[in-house]
């Protein structure tokens, strides 16, 4: 028996990065999961490659009557939902001072109000399995503060704190409610010049000193998902390298201090 056989599971941004390395790990676990993601022709293209236990639905997660169509066809195809994975995100960089109400509210709209409507959408289909798990991905930056990136930390933040308050909500229901948070992960929303130049500089002062392949994260989001985490709710989950542990001291700085 795999870890999800037979079981429903909705991966948002399902498509590229770490959303997609989490849609192959569950099919590899077994499951039935829905592709859900407004990358329509990606999407169809990598349902097609995970087989029949794979589908695509077109999901913006700040639209209600999207979440309402998703569910409804990941219930027509697969059944009842026990595992949602509310991964889709996005950052703007910028300071404070310089970050316009409308790039604030894009942010906020897709990562917190995003996954809000996903674990409102999510509850009656959970009710019907017979209970589940939702897995929120957060950051690192949802423990700490990032300079320049106030949106996306404060909607990180904004997260963690939705998440705990779904746990209790949820908890009778038989529904376990955890967040992830990842350090510096290599994606395509990492990918970009001057962003993955500021992943590297970051990752050169970690304990771990790299940056994390998606992989990583989706061994971590299919371990809270299943039964092995069966006792865990309301709680973090660091998939971080060491980012919260503040930098790490050179090799020649740390010898000289043993000495």
């Amino acid at each position: 028996m795999k870890r999800f056989d037979n079981r429903t599971v909705i991966v948002t941004g399902g498509v590229r990065g770490m959303g997609g390395s989490h849609a192959r790990g569950f099919v590899a676990e077994g499951a039935n999961v829905v592709i859900a993601d407004v990358l329509e022709q990606e999407g169809r293209t990598l349902a097609d490659k995970l087989g029949v236990r794979a589908i695509f639905s077109r999901l913006d997660v700040t639209s209600e009557s999207d979440w309402s169509a998703t569910v409804a066809a990941a219930e027509s195809a697969f059944g009842p939902v026990s595992v949602l994975v509310n991964n889709a995100g996005i950052v703007r960089f910028g300071p404070i001072a310089g970050t316009e109400p409308a790039a604030w509210r894009l942010v906020i709209d897709i990562n917190l109000t995003g996954t809000y409507l996903g674990i409102r959408a999510i509850v009656p289909t959970m009710r019907k399995a017979g209970g589940g798990a939702i897995v929120n991905i957060s950051s690192a930056g949802g423990m700490m503060a990032y300079p320049n990136t106030a949106a996306y930390t404060a909607s990180k933040w904004g997260v963690r704190g939705l998440t705990k308050t779904a746990a209790l909500e949820l908890g009778r229901d038989g529904i376990r409610v955890n967040s992830i948070h990842p350090g510096p992960v290599r994606t395509p929303m990492t990918a970009g010049p001057d962003v993955a130049a500021a992943v590297a500089a970051e990752a050169r002062n970690l304990a771990i000193a790299r940056v994390a392949e998606p992989d990583e994260i989706t061994r971590m989001v299919l371990f809270v998902a299943s039964d092995e985490a069966s006792f865990s709710t309301g709680s973090e989950f660091i998939v971080d390298g060491g980012v919260l542990l503040g930098p790490a001291p050179q090799h020649e700085r740390a010898r000289a201090a043993v000495a």
